[in-house]
């Protein structure tokens, strides 16, 4: 049993930075979908993010044609944990040794449908929401000071969203030798909307407005992935904003 989806890609350097140090890929081939938010400034976050981009993409979709070419089945969660691990070692170790990638390190967050469940693997602040009967879902929790002090009950949710350090991320591929990605799997419904996201999009545009926008344009993707970059530019477009937008259209098989 598989998916049939519908997807579209949207990444703007924004009004502020004049470098845009997201990435993000897709295998169609595999319903597999990566995001990542680079950190560390000038070109290093650009190239930590393209990195995991693009050995997760390479790891977990070799690990799906060797199961299928040999008839093994594989634990996600295991290989999703596995290749986190493994990229965050070979980020920070890049680092490490090259005065030119000093600090840098990424966020990352996967979405990958396999079977009849939707498997998450994810690490800092980029967000993976699912939108089904009217009702938008965060299925993320970030790793960030802001978060942190949102869950103490220090502050609100308002607040957060405008304290002086809010971009600090607490847990990011390449920032220390070791890392605890969280992985976790959910159900997939036919009609369902998944939308992974950099904080680009949800410093700038609020959790109403993105319920909103994916209510009315829920049927183009594509519309409604364009729409949410302008949106998020619209209001001041302070950082990189990418999203991808899918939709789960039928089962296969």
């Amino acid at each position: 049993m598989s998916f049939v989806l519908d997807f579209a890609f949207r990444t703007h350097t924004g009004l502020v930075r004049p470098l845009n140090e997201d990435a993000i890929g897709a295998d169609p081939a595999c319903n597999l979908f990566v995001l990542a938010d680079g950190l560390g400034g000038y070109s290093a976050g650009e190239v930590a993010s393209v990195m995991a981009v693009s050995a997760v993409l390479d790891r977990l979709s070799s690990a799906l044609a060797r199961s299928r070419a040999t008839g093994v089945p594989f634990a996600p969660d295991q290989v999703m944990y596995d290749t986190v691990t493994d990229i965050n070692g070979t980020i920070f170790h890049a680092a490490l040794h090259s005065s030119a990638f000093d600090g840098m390190a990424t966020t990352l967050v996967t979405a990958w449908f396999l079977e009849e469940r939707l498997w998450i693997a994810h690490t800092g602040d980029s967000r993976l929401y699912r939108f089904r009967n009217g009702e938008l879902e965060q299925l993320t929790h970030d790793h960030s000071f802001s978060q942190e002090l949102l869950d103490a009950g220090m502050v609100t949710e308002e607040e957060a969203r405008v304290l002086p350090a809010k971009n600090l991320v607490t847990r990011a591929l390449g920032a220390a030798a070791d890392i605890e990605p969280e992985i976790r799997d959910v159900d997939v419904e036919v009609g369902d909307l998944l939308m992974l996201c950099s904080d680009g999009l949800t410093e700038m545009v609020g959790t109403y407005e993105i319920a909103g926008l994916l209510s009315i344009g829920e049927d183009d993707v594509h519309a409604s992935a364009r729409r949410l970059v302008d949106l998020a530019n619209e209001a001041g477009g302070r950082d990189n904003i990418s999203v991808i937008v899918i939709e789960v259209l039928a089962r296969n098989g």
